[in-house]
């Protein structure tokens, strides 16, 4: 399948800690025309990424951070590549957390050479194909890198899992940037908001109204969250279009 113009993200999975029935967790295919970046490979979303693109079309992966629901397609990913479709010397660039590489290291065997692993913290920046990447830290429990991805003059900004001590202004305005499109978590319900590290709906559209962002996209919602309760509550507080995470929905910067 072609790409839209610009840059996009497509939904590969977005519940929160664990897939509800039909469900994936989280993963999103960002592209250009010539560039296909695999954004956190949770339970599922391998087989949904091959509706939009073969593997070996794939330009790199970039992991958020450690907790399984964000990363463990990966060592099924290296036995598709491996021995699946015949690529074991590929290369393909892999960022990740050194937390997640040394999860990654106690399930699976070598990264190399089909993966080339490299750790990344807040203030990394990389490059993989036409999309450059730069990154925050987040408020979770283990180190969680937002992901701000540019490509000709349009971003999209990626919270990963968060509390509301983090702003997703750190990769916008903070930095001089603007932010067109902001993909947030949502996990929690209105009623039990700042009790764990992860954003309500409502706080979701605070921090997006807060960052000036264009397009807020509510992801990472609980099994049973009602989407446009969340949709209603992130309005509450941030006037711009909101959309809800769906799989296979895509949306352009």
């Amino acid at each position: 399948m072609n790409a839209p113009p610009g840059l996009s993200v497509t939904v590969l999975g977005c519940s929160g800690t664990y897939a509800g029935a039909g469900g994936a967790c989280s993963g999103y295919l960002l592209r250009t025309a010539t560039t296909n970046l695999w954004m956190d490979c949770g339970a599922g979303s391998l087989g949904n990424i091959q509706r939009h693109v073969a593997l070996l079309e794939l330009d790199g992966i970039v992991v958020s951070h450690s907790h399984p629901d964000h990363w463990l397609e990966l060592p099924v990913l290296l036995n598709a590549l491996r021995y699946g479709v015949g690529a074991p010397d590929l290369g393909m660039p892999l960022l990740w957390t050194a937390r997640t590489a040394e999860q990654f290291a106690a399930v699976a065997a070598e990264p190399e050479p089909t993966f080339a692993p490299q750790v990344i913290d807040e203030r990394s920046t990389a490059t993989i194909g036409d999309i450059g990447l730069s990154f925050s830290r987040t408020d979770h429990p283990v180190e969680t890198l937002a992901i701000r991805a540019e490509h000709a003059g349009r971003s999209i900004v990626y919270s990963a899992d968060t509390g509301n001590a983090w702003r997703l202004a750190s990769l916008g305005p903070d930095i001089g940037r603007t932010i067109d499109l902001a993909i947030v978590e949502a996990t929690l319900d209105e009623s039990d908001a700042d009790v764990v590290q992860h954003l309500t709906a409502s706080q979701a559209g605070r921090q997006a109204a807060e960052a000036g962002v264009a397009t807020l996209v509510l992801t990472h919602l609980a099994p049973g969250s009602d989407p446009e309760a969340c949709r209603t509550d992130a309005a509450r507080a941030f006037a711009g279009p909101i959309e809800v995470a769906d799989i296979d929905a895509t949306f352009r910067a």
